[in-house]
Parts: structure tokens; C-alpha cells; sequence
């Protein structure tokens, strides 16, 4: 009986060290990727999830196997993609964006809805399959592009507000339609979920605007240097609270995250401007510094390299997904640029729309988990989704870039 005991607590050993070497491995390709960015970034500017997604693809069992995905590292993943969509909608003002970018965001993303579902009609057998498909190739990776716009200096005119209303609408669009189409309910009862989420939400975020927070702010104030961190706290508590009552509700997570982001900016809307960005800078260690880089390193290691090889016909639904998300995603984008835009901004907006990744990630785990999307499917549209990532921000920032007769942003002389 001892010696069968001790074999217990040693197998069980072997398990966490195995546990813990994988939860290493992801700590460690962490803090190479953006050394690798930096380096790079000389020659060109590869976003820092291109790395963090190849080099747990690399260390992950689709080649070297020296890290495999686990409880622990999936809960911190799904952790990070909560992050990921708080973060995006935090940094969102709504207020700069709104009226003609938005509005015309919003017809875009219309029409590619309406492309996307096209689109997967043609790629794809069954109705099923081709509102997953045709709804992930309506997204946009608002938190991939955002740094991009903001190390460009392009936020703050008019392009830039342009193309974060396109990211905005890119990531909550998508939201609703997976929480319509892809919940499992038929659509009139999907649909008064959504309303009662939104009235929810909505009130929090009606209540939180209207200001009169003082007491709230000086208790932020006196914490931020001290181990007390309430905003930090306050934050967390406004993420997972908005999470589980989506997810009670039988919505995407996605969807609280998101609303719970736009709900931390306007409370701290009224806090000082000093305040206000030590908080934000906080908020940002805590999501790009730890848990937003665990969600695509652990994209990583669960990419299906196998199944997209597995056949010439599965590769080649990557470049022809790259191709559909132009045609879906980025030519709607490409709509809602600024009036008096040049050709190469209605371009490059264009590029920024169509660049994909997160929410391709999600939106393929729901059909796959259905059993609606094949594996190899997923990992095309996946893989497309990185390109679009590599490839797009880049060409955007080279046609934004200054030439000879043209101004800084593309406009001539």
C-alpha cells in the first residue's frame, strides 16, 4: 500500500513538473517575443503577436513539444482574451468617433456581414458553416492595430479616428452576431437575451456617466501607491462580473469584457489626467505585461498544424481566406475614410479593417466545439487571420508613408 501510494504522489509529481515546464515555456517565449519584435522592428515592424503566436507554435506539440496546453495555461488564456476586449473597449472614446465615423463604420460593417456570409456560402458546404466563416471574416483586431495607429501618430486626426471607429465596430459587431446566431437559441429568444444584457449593461454605463464620482476617485487616488490598488481591483471586479452575467446569459464573454471596458472609461472619465494615466498604464501591465500575451502564445501551442498541412486544398484555403477577409472586411473599411481622403488612405484603412485575429481565434473555437467547423478549416482561417496580422498594418503604414508630392498622411501638396 505504501509503495502504491508513493507511486501515486509520483506520478502526480511528474505531472505538475510537466505542468509547470509548459507554464515556463510560455513565461519564457513571453519575454523573448518582443525582444525578437525589437530586433526586427529595425528592418521591419512585425506586430508582437506574430511572435508570440509562432514561437508557441514552435515550442508547442505541432513541432517541438517541449510545452503543451493545460488547465492552468487555458484558464490564464481565456483570462488574457477577457483582457484583450476589456482593453479594447477602455481605450475606445466613443465621443471622438462618434457621428460620421461611426455611423459609416457601421453601415461597413453591414456589408460585410453581408459579403462574409456570402463569401462562406462559397467556400463552405451548409448554412452553418458559412455564417462562421462569413462572421469571422467581418472582424477586425482593434487591440492589434490600435499601437499600430498610436506609435504612427495617426490617433488623434482624422484618419486615425476613422480607423478606430472601423476596430470598434469590427470587434462589436462580431460580438452580437456570435451572440445571435451562434448561441444556440433561436434567434427571436437570442435576441431578447441581447436586449436584457444591453439594458443591464446599458443603465451601468448610463449610471457611470453621469459623474458625481468623488469619493470613488479619491479612494483611487490615495491607493494607486499603496498595496490597496482599488482600481486596479475595481476593474478586475468589473470584468469577471460582466463576464459571468454574460455567460449566464448564455452570451459570448467576449461581449461583457468589451461592455466592462467602456464602462471603466467612463468612470475614471472625470478623475485627473495624472490619475487617469497611471491607472491606464496599471491596467495595461497587467493585460499586455501578463495575460493578453499567455492568450496568443497559447493560440500558439493549440494551433493544428497537422490538420491545415494535411492536404494541398486545406493550404490554399489560407491565402484564399487572407483574400476573402480584403474582399469582406476590407473593402466596407475602406469606405469610411475621412472625406478628402486620397486613394492610398481609402487603401490603407482598408488594410487596417481587414486585419484579424482574436476574434477569428474565438469565433473558430465555438465552431469547432459545435462540430459545426472542421479542424482544418479553422486552422486556414486562422492561419489567414495571422497574415492578415503581419501583412496589412504593415502595407497600410508604407502607403500612409510620406513620398515625394505628398504630405505626412498621404494627402498631396
Amino acid at each position: 500500500m505504501v509503495s502504491a501510494l508513493a507511486r501515486t504522489r509520483s506520478r502526480g509529481a511528474a505531472m505538475d513538473v510537466e505542468e509547470l515546464l509548459s507554464l515556463l515555456a510560455v513565461a519564457s517565449i513571453a519575454v523573448a517575443a518582443p525582444v525578437l519584435s525589437r530586433l526586427t522592428g529595425r528592418i521591419a515592424p512585425v506586430p508582437l503577436v506574430v511572435f508570440e503566436i509562432l514561437l508557441g507554435m514552435a515550442v508547442g506539440p505541432s513541432l517541438l513539444g517541449w510545452a503543451n496546453p493545460n488547465h492552468a495555461i487555458e484558464l490564464l488564456s481565456e483570462f488574457g482574451l477577457a483582457f484583450l476586449f476589456f482593453m479594447a473597449g477602455n481605450e475606445i472614446d466613443f465621443g471622438a468617433i462618434r457621428g460620421r465615423p461611426l455611423r459609416r463604420a457601421a453601415i461597413g460593417w453591414s456589408g460585410s456581414l453581408v459579403l462574409g456570409v456570402g463569401v462562406g456560402l462559397l467556400l463552405a458546404p451548409g448554412l452553418d458553416v458559412a455564417v462562421i466563416v462569413g462572421i469571422a471574416l467581418t472582424t477586425t483586431a482593434l487591440g492589434t492595430i490600435m499601437p499600430v495607429l498610436r506609435d504612427a501618430g495617426l490617433l488623434a486626426r482624422p484618419f486615425g479616428r476613422s480607423a478606430v471607429a472601423v476596430g470598434a465596430v469590427g470587434e462589436f459587431g462580431p460580438l452580437l452576431a456570435i451572440s445571435l446566431f451562434l448561441s444556440g437559441r433561436r434567434p427571436a429568444e437570442a435576441l431578447a437575451v441581447v436586449v436584457v444584457f444591453a439594458a443591464v449593461t446599458g443603465a451601468a454605463i448610463f449610471l457611470a456617466g453621469r459623474g458625481g464620482h468623488t469619493r470613488l476617485h479619491r479612494l483611487v487616488t490615495e491607493t494607486l501607491h499603496t498595496s490597496g490598488q482599488f482600481a486596479v481591483r475595481i476593474a478586475i471586479l468589473v470584468i469577471v462580473a460582466l463576464v459571468t452575467l454574460s455567460i449566464v446569459m448564455g452570451l459570448d464573454m467576449l461581449l461583457g469584457a468589451f461592455a466592462a471596458g467602456v464602462l471603466g472609461r467612463l468612470v475614471l472619465r472625470e478623475a485627473s489626467d495624472a490619475d487617469r494615466h497611471l491607472v491606464e498604464s496599471k491596467l495595461e501591465a497587467v493585460a499586455f505585461g501578463f495575460l493578453v500575451p499567455i492568450f496568443f502564445i497559447t493560440t500558439g501551442l493549440t494551433f493544428d498544424l497537422a490538420a491545415l498541412t494535411s492536404s494541398t486544398s486545406t493550404l490554399l484555403l489560407v491565402p484564399v481566406f487572407l483574400a476573402a477577409l480584403l474582399v469582406a472586411r476590407g473593402i466596407p473599411s475602406a469606405l469610411a475614410a475621412p472625406p478628402g481622403a486620397t486613394a492610398r488612405q481609402h487603401a490603407a484603412l482598408g488594410l487596417f479593417g481587414a486585419t484579424a485575429l482574436p476574434l477569428v481565434v474565438a469565433i473558430t473555437d465555438i465552431g469547432v466545439a459545435e462540430g459545426v467547423l472542421e479542424t482544418a478549416t479553422a486552422s486556414a482561417l486562422v492561419g489567414a487571420g495571422m497574415l492578415s496580422v503581419l501583412v496589412f498594418p504593415l502595407v497600410a503604414l508604407g502607403l500612409l508613408r510620406p513620398g515625394p508630392g505628398r504630405t505626412e498622411q498621404g494627402g498631396r501638396t
